[in-house]
Order: C-alpha cells, then sequence, then structure tokens
C-alpha cells in the first residue's frame, strides 16, 4: 500500500518532470532544469528506499537524504522563480507542495528518532 509521503513525493517527481521539460523545451534554459530534475525526483527514490532500510539508523538516514535533497530542490525553485523563468504562481504552488513534504519527512525523522 502506497502512503501518503509515497503518494506525495511522487507526484511532486511528476511535476518536477514537467516543469523540467517545460524549462527545456519552452524556456531553453538546461542547467537549472537538470538541476531541480535531479534533486526533485531524488526525493521520493529516497522516500521509497526507507521501506528496505536495515535498521532504523538506515531509514532516519534515507530520509535524512530525502529531506536534503528537498531543500536542494526549493533552493532550485528560488533560484527558478528569482530569474524569472517559472511566475509567482507556480513558484508558489510548487514551493506550498515542497513544503508539505518537507514537514512530513522531518516528523516521519523526529519519530523514527524518539523510537530508537
Amino acid at each position: 500500500m502506497v502512503d501518503c509521503l509515497d503518494s506525495k513525493t511522487k507526484l511532486f517527481a511528476l511535476r518536477v518532470i514537467k516543469l523540467s521539460r517545460y524549462l527545456m523545451e519552452d524556456k531553453k534554459e538546461y542547467i537549472l532544469s537538470k538541476q531541480i530534475l535531479r534533486s526533485g525526483t531524488s526525493i521520493g527514490a529516497n522516500v521509497r528506499e526507507r521501506k528496505n532500510a536495515q535498521s532504523k539508523l538506515d531509514f532516519i538516514n534515507k530520509l535524512s537524504v530525502a529531506l536534503k535533497e528537498a531543500d536542494e530542490t526549493t533552493y532550485w525553485l528560488e533560484l527558478l522563480v528569482g530569474s524569472e523563468y517559472i511566475d509567482q504562481k507556480m513558484f508558489a504552488s510548487l514551493e506550498r507542495d515542497i513544503k508539505e513534504i518537507i514537514a512530513l519527512i522531518t516528523a516521519s525523522i523526529n519519530t523514527a528518532r524518539s523510537n530508537l
């Protein structure tokens, strides 16, 4: 069964894929689009990997990597809006999603740490 965090990170990754395609095809922007594609899709991959963690510490580590990737993705989004490759409306929508994902990952990490 897919949990909330898996679902949200997968939907976010699909949005990032579409954003990257838009940046490359419509804006002819190739560097930032590849950076956000890499970090934005990596979040969900690391969240998924936690299911096969070998220990609680490995579980926390997988989520910690996902959290780093989410923070990096936020940085790329800030650069994209600041450089006007995306508009404020698109940024606000993506930022809302990534903040929710960061909150969920952080809560999961904190719960796992308290259960050590």
